[in-house]
């Protein structure tokens, strides 16, 4: 399972420009971190960011996440800051991995309900749906140990479906896991920090 999920949004433009040239220039440092035949593998990856940053594999992004954090280890901010300027704007993460487990079960059981597929990267606007059923199933938690939240009743008039959804697997799945608290606030934070983009979401698991 896990350990941390991180939330990317994505610059194309940039990528095409500044990604595409960190590739050529420092192609030695990359090579260790793809899988094997890796000059195959970076040759594919640069045409792809040429191209647009969003036809990378899972795998590809992975790899140049994990490219850009052990070029920094002792600093995430600048690891966070060169993946911006690179065109990938890592603007959200859950690091516990007990809530990573949560909130993915959530999501596989908002997939199978509502059947969308929500992959690895998704439009920002089928994202934003899953984040207002994610506010609505941990409302619906907190509410059933007495604690009260403000979001949801603001959004429930606009989304009864969502609600009506969230309400039916509450009652099938029965209460959370003891962490509803701090998933709603995950949720709450995601849906303000989403909910005017109009791009791609990557989620990536480490």
């Amino acid at each position: 399972m896990a350990e941390e999920l991180f939330f990317i949004k994505t610059n194309p433009n940039v990528a095409k420009i500044n990604l595409y040239n960190k590739l050529c220039r420092d192609e030695e440092k990359i090579i260790g971190f793809l899988q094997s035949d890796a000059k195959v593998s970076l040759e594919i990856i640069k045409n792809k960011v040429k191209d647009s940053v969003e036809n990378l594999s899972k795998e590809e992004l992975s790899s140049i996440f994990q490219w850009f954090s052990n070029a920094y280890p002792a600093d995430r901010e600048e690891a966070k800051t060169q993946l911006f300027i690179h065109g990938l704007d890592l603007f959200y993460e859950i690091p516990k991995e007990q809530h990573v487990k949560s909130f993915q079960e959530i999501l596989a059981d908002y997939e199978k309900y509502s059947k969308q597929n929500l992959d690895f990267m998704v439009d920002a606007q089928n994202f934003n749906q899953f984040l207002i059923y994610g506010l609505f199933f941990t409302d619906i938690a907190l509410q059933e140990k007495g604690n009260d939240t403000i979001l949801s009743h603001y959004l429930k008039s606009d989304y009864p479906s969502l609600y009506t959804l969230a309400e039916e697997q509450f009652r099938a799945n029965g209460p959370g896991k003891g962490n509803d608290s701090d998933l709603h606030h995950y949720f709450g934070e995601l849906y303000d920090l989403t909910k005017f983009y109009k791009g791609s979401i990557i989620k990536l698991d480490q």
